[in-house]
Order: structure tokens, then C-alpha cells, then sequence
């Protein structure tokens, strides 16, 4: 099933859909149905949570006890490995 949609353009939209059809060698319609396309499919992933929104509220969260692990997380590691080596 097809439908058929009207859209007003402002000048500049009008004359960037004209110069993408033409590159693409392709009718203006195809270039508005494949943004369409476009726009769709990141919406939906947009409404998938990124891996960063699931554990954002643990990040700092914890602490070490260590007040500079962040600024010498080497030596720690290194005098770890010492120690349990």
C-alpha cells in the first residue's frame, strides 16, 4: 500500500532536496522517502536505552577508599601485583 503525502517546503529545504536528487539520480520523492526511512530508524533506536543510559546512575557510585586511584591507579595496580605476585 502506497500513500500520499503534501509537504510545504521552505526555499532552502526545497532547493537541498532538488541538489540530493540530482546527485543521486533520483526523483525528489525517493530522497524524501529515504529520509523518512532514515528519521524513523534512529528514533527507534533512540528509544532503545545506550548501554551508558543503563549504568549512568552507578558511575561514581563506589568508593575504593583510596583517595587517588583515579591519579595513581598505576602504582596501585603495580604495588597489587607486588604483593600478590
Amino acid at each position: 500500500m502506497r500513500t500520499q503525502v503534501t509537504v510545504r517546503l521552505g526555499d532552502e529545504i526545497a532547493e537541498g532536496l532538488a541538489a540530493a536528487a540530482k546527485k543521486l539520480h533520483v526523483k525528489r520523492s525517493e530522497v524524501v522517502r529515504l529520509a523518512l526511512e532514515r528519521f524513523i530508524r534512529e528514533e527507534d533506536a533512540e528509544a532503545e536505552p545506550r548501554p551508558y543510559d543503563r549504568v549512568k546512575d552507578l558511575l561514581g557510585s563506589l568508593a575504593s577508599g583510596v583517595p587517588d586511584l583515579g591519579e595513581a591507579h598505576r602504582e596501585h595496580l603495580r604495588a597489587k601485583f607486588r604483593r600478590d605476585g
